[in-house]
Formats: structure tokens, sequence, C-alpha cells
């Protein structure tokens, strides 16, 4: 694929009001959430709950992309239409997660490098022929004492660029996401030094792997105090500071940034969201790429009654999408 086609993908991304749906929970983690609603963990339980997020009537007004799970990509709706299909014909491009997600960095406790470049290559080719048009990897970043360090941060940005380079040699956009975590006691400005210095090394290996930035998304976490923080920060400050960073870290060439919302309240990341791009214009389109601040509230619903409550859980999906599709314009307000 060229890095126009590559290109035009990225850009479809990020198209003005959309955004991406995060649903590549693995089966782990699926089973958490599942286990907050008493849904029991099964392979049919997964695949409705996926085809009730996947076949949202207008879903496709909001929503540009859905980051799929290698379950997931697989499988079908109920009456056997593949779920890349129906995503396609909606318009809605099929990511897949790729990492094997985050284990212990040797040699430095406490921190996390992901794994999972062996045999990339031929799974990513397979992907392609199954539909992806873009995948995603994530690294996790844990500020913590003395951590990040500096090796943790350079691993970690390094197997972001392989993965990222061999995505676009199998004609699939790399979706590349350093995630700086909100756990921990640390304030505003301890998470931007951390997030600005993994940011500049993102970069720096992206450029030295041969990547093209024309052809690629960043999956950004905001700038904002941890969890335990006892002074938590306003949605003026997120702003702010985030996009402070990202100018002075993130080259323009990039076609966008999607923010993932990393355990946020629902309405804290659209109003994040909204609040940087009533900011704008920027250099890049802002949007968003969430997970959990799409679906725990149509989770919740759909749990309680799996049949009865299908049609509901999806209009709750389609106005989560809508909030942030405008957020993504900087025209969301409070109640909308």
């Amino acid at each position: 694929m060229s890095i126009e086609q590559l290109e035009s993908i990225a850009q479809a991304m990020v198209a003005p009001g959309k955004g991406i749906i995060a649903i590549d929970e693995s089966n782990n983690t699926i089973k958490k959430r599942f286990d907050a609603v008493g849904v029991p963990n099964t392979e049919e339980n997964r695949r409705a709950y996926r085809e009730m997020l996947l076949t949202t009537p207008g879903l496709n007004q909001h929503i540009s992309g859905a980051i799929l799970y290698d379950e997931t990509i697989r499988q079908s709706t109920k009456a056997g239409v593949p779920f890349t299909k129906i995503m396609l014909d909606a318009g809605i491009l099929p990511g897949i997660k790729v990492d094997k997600g985050p284990f212990p960095l040797a040699g430095f406790p406490g921190e996390l490098v992901t794994e999972g470049l062996d045999g990339l290559r031929d799974r990513l080719n397979e992907y392609a022929k199954l539909g992806a048009k873009f995948a995603k990897w994530r690294a996790v970043i844990t500020i913590s004492g003395e951590a990040p360090s500096g090796t943790c941060i350079e691993a970690n940005c390094h197997a972001l660029a392989r993965y990222a380079a061999l995505c676009q040699e199998a004609g699939i956009v790399p979706m590349v996401e350093p995630e700086v975590l909100m756990d921990g006691a640390h304030d505003i400005d301890e998470c931007y030094e951390v997030t600005e210095a993994t940011l500049r090394s993102l970069f720096a290996s992206l450029y030295e792997q041969n990547v093209m930035l024309e052809g690629t998304i960043l999956k950004a976490s905001m700038v904002l105090a941890g969890k335990d923080c006892p002074e938590q920060s306003e949605v003026e400050d997120v702003a702010d500071a985030t996009i402070r960073c990202l100018k002075a870290a993130v080259p323009a060439s990039l076609p966008g940034i999607v923010f993932l919302s990393g355990g946020q309240s629902d309405e804290f990341a659209t109003a994040n969201l909204n609040a940087m791009n009533q900011q704008g214009p920027h250099p890049w389109p802002l949007s968003f790429s969430y997970g959990r601040a799409m679906q725990q509230a149509a989770l919740s619903l759909w749990g309680k009654d799996m049949a009865a409550n299908f049609a509901s859980a999806q209009a709750m999906v389609a106005q989560r999408a809508k909030a942030n599709g405008m957020a993504a314009l900087g025209q969301w307000k409070k109640g909308m």
C-alpha cells in the first residue's frame, strides 16, 4: 500500500466530528467488566456484546473506526455477517490490537515493557486479509518514586516504532499509544514532564525506524494529576497543559491525535477533549479513542437484561458517540 493510501486512512480516522471506539479488551479484561455487571464471560456473550456495540444505528455519524480484539475480528453477527463487513459497509474502519500486553522490565522493578514483536509481521499480514485498516500497540508508563526511568521510556518507544514500521509494511496504519498512567499521587506538572519526555522519545524512535508520520496516528494520554493526588486537575488546566505538551513534542506532519480516557469519568473525558478543541485551531485534529468512557453506561444497562435492553443500550452508545463527536469539534455542552 502506498503512503498516499495510508495517509487517506489516517485522515479518515480523525475526520471532523468523528473518533474511535476501543472495544479491544482481552478476554481477561472483559471478564472483569462482565463480572461487575453479572454477565458470564462466555464467547457467545462477548460476541453478542460486541454485536450490540457495532450494530448501533447511526454509529458511523460520530465513529470513524473501532479497535477490535483478535477474537472479535474473526466473529460475525447472529445472522452470520462478519463484523468487519458490517463495519466497512457502514464506513467504519476495522482496527486491531496487536500487542501482547505489558510485562515486567527486567532490571527495573515496578516498570513495564510491552511485548509482542515476535511473529508480528505474519500476524499483521493475516489481519490485513481479515479487513484490518489500522492497528494499535499500547505502551505503559508508570509514574512512581524514581520511575519512569529513561530505559523504560526508551524500550517502550523503540518497540512502538518497530511495530509501526511493520504495520506500514503490511499496509496498515499504526496507532501508537504511549499511555502515561493516571495511577499514583503525582501532580499535573510531573505528568507534563513525563509525557513530554515520552513523546520526544517516541518521535525520535519513529524517525530512526523510517516510519512515515503522515500514515501514523498518535493515541495520547491527557496531562493531568494522578488519581491519588490531593489536588485534582480542573478541565481548563488539563486542556492548557495537554496542548502545551503536544505542541512541544509532536510534529505537525502527524495526521491526527486521539486521546484515551484512561480511567477518567465519561463526562470529564468529554469535557477535557471539548476544552482542548475550543482552544484551536491546532496543528492536528484532536479526537477520541475511548473504551470505558464510550461503553460503561451501555454495558451496565445491557448486562441487566441482554435482550430487553439491547436497543436502549445501543441508544446510550449512540449518545456517548455524539457527545464525544461534538467535543472533537469543540461544540459539546454539559447536559447535552
